[in-house]
């Protein structure tokens, strides 16, 4: 068992598991801690380091999250076998100029109407009408206006680690969009091949196929995309969304995306790193993307609002690679701003006062409230009839029925009680008799109070 001899700090304003946590990663990504290697129990080392066995708890289970450590029942937790961290180094700003989108979609989140305050919202529109019109006279700028594109900068640095320039950032009015505008710069580099996830988001797929992009499925296990399959495929382009994979709701652990940074690096591949929901993550830390661990400047970065403010708001961005920057500012110019100036100051304004990081906040809150509300549910009403796979981050859970049923006849009579549950062989090019009993409910759209009732109300029409 390895010795640990952190120096906390029990001054700083840095929580005591963070600083932990911390430490740890740092002494497994240098090698002082081996792979294979046990750490201390949990109240050893709360013992040893005067602290509380939760602290230590809070640590240990974000490091476990990430793929750092593992636990083993009555054993204790380990250094996992991690990727060679010394190939991949943290991410630096490169000093770069400014540049001169039914059975096939992914369904509208039902988010919670009472969650978001539109009146705060309203405000911030005012403003930027009040204060912007100047601007308002005239087109948007083709990259999106400057002010949001700090705004999302430093948010990003903020909240997820990226360190990128406000010229990085291009923005667009919805995933779609997005995606649109990055296949013609992928086109620009000539680069034609890609490699994406089934089951996964099959509007980019869709989209990657209309642009004439050769796409190759890759399947997903408990830690995400297969890099057997992307090393197979060989592919000039890789997407995959590492921190929360829809519609599995996987996360990749850190050694696996050091392991794929450093193929994409060897093999002069993009990647394109959907992180469509990162802040969505209600136990432990938020997971550090691809792009905030990239050294070679080679991860197309995508984020967008609808998921943490409301569907219809259509405001998606993404984070060019260096490689990329002199291709999109040439194909940039045959195009213009598809997105609202209006509604990206209103957006830029809203950040700058604080209330995305109050709003974020307050629905994790009420999310993590209601995964407890829907698992405890589901345990009362199903039983063992039901596994529960994923609903740690998100606005669904994976559900595995233990019975013999129709996944299609069970979505629709769900959908008669008022409950989103759609089968996962909607989102999967590659069918298999295995998936016709798992179902992706999203309970996010249900009143907290409501859920135990709309529950038991589906198992009395299962009639499982």
């Amino acid at each position: 068992m390895n010795t640990i001899t952190p120096i906390l700090d029990f001054d700083s304003k840095k929580p005591l598991y963070l600083q932990l946590y911390n430490y740890i990663k740092t002494e497994i990504t240098s090698g002082r801690l081996e792979a294979d290697s046990r750490l201390p129990s949990l109240r050893a080392l709360a013992s040893s380091l005067k602290i509380s066995v939760t602290t230590i708890e809070l640590a240990y289970n974000q490091l476990a999250v990430e793929g750092y450590i593992t636990g083993r029942e009555k054993s204790g937790y380990y250094v996992n076998e991690n990727a060679d961290y010394s190939s991949v180094t943290s991410y630096t700003s490169p000093g770069i100029n400014s540049l001169s989108g039914k059975a096939t979609e992914k369904p509208r989140y039902y988010t919670d109407p009472t969650l978001f305050d539109f009146v705060k919202w309203k405000k911030c529109l005012n403003h930027a009408i009040n204060e912007y019109s100047d601007l308002l006279a005239y087109e948007a700028s083709v990259q999106g206006e400057k002010f949001l594109r700090q705004e999302i900068s430093h948010y990003l640095y903020m909240t997820r680690g990226v360190v990128c320039l406000p010229d990085q950032i291009v923005i667009a009015a919805g995933t779609q969009s997005i995606i649109n505008l990055a296949c013609s710069f992928l086109s620009a580099m000539e680069l034609d091949n890609i490699a994406y996830e089934d089951p996964g988001y099959l509007p980019s797929v869709n989209i990657f196929k209309d642009r004439g992009f050769r796409t190759i499925p890759v399947s997903i296990s408990d830690s995400g995309a297969s890099l057997y399959d992307i090393e197979k495929a060989s592919p000039s382009v890789i997407c995959v969304s590492p921190s929360i994979q829809f519609p599995m709701g996987t996360v990749m652990p850190i050694g696996k995306r050091y392991s794929l940074l450093k193929y994409a690096a060897a093999n002069g591949c993009i990647i394109i790193e959907d992180d469509y929901a990162s802040e969505l993550r209600y136990f432990g830390r938020p997971v550090p993307p691809l792009k905030s661990l990239d050294s070679s400047a080679g991860v197309l970065y995508l984020g967008s609002f609808s998921s943490v403010l409301f569907p219809s708001i259509k405001i998606s961005y993404m984070v060019l690679p260096e490689v990329m920057m002199p291709y999109a500012g040439t194909v940039m110019k045959n195009y213009s701003q598809t997105c609202s100036k209006t509604e990206q100051l209103a957006l830029a304004t809203y950040m700058e006062k604080g209330l995305l990081h109050t709003h974020v906040k307050k629905l994790r809150k009420l999310y993590s409230q209601k995964i407890k509300a829907a698992e405890d549910a589901i345990e009362e009403h199903f039983g063992d009839k039901i596994s529960i796979l994923s609903g740690q981050s998100g606005l669904n859970m994976l559900l595995k029925i233990n019975v013999a049923a129709d996944s299609d006849s069970l979505s629709a009579a769900a959908e008669k009680t008022g409950i989103n549950m759609v089968p996962l062989t909607r989102f999967k090019t590659n069918k298999k008799d295995e998936d016709n009993n798992l179902l992706i409910f999203y309970y996010s759209g249900i009143p907290l109070d409501s859920i135990p009732s709309a529950l038991k109300k589906l198992a009395e029409e299962w009639n499982l």
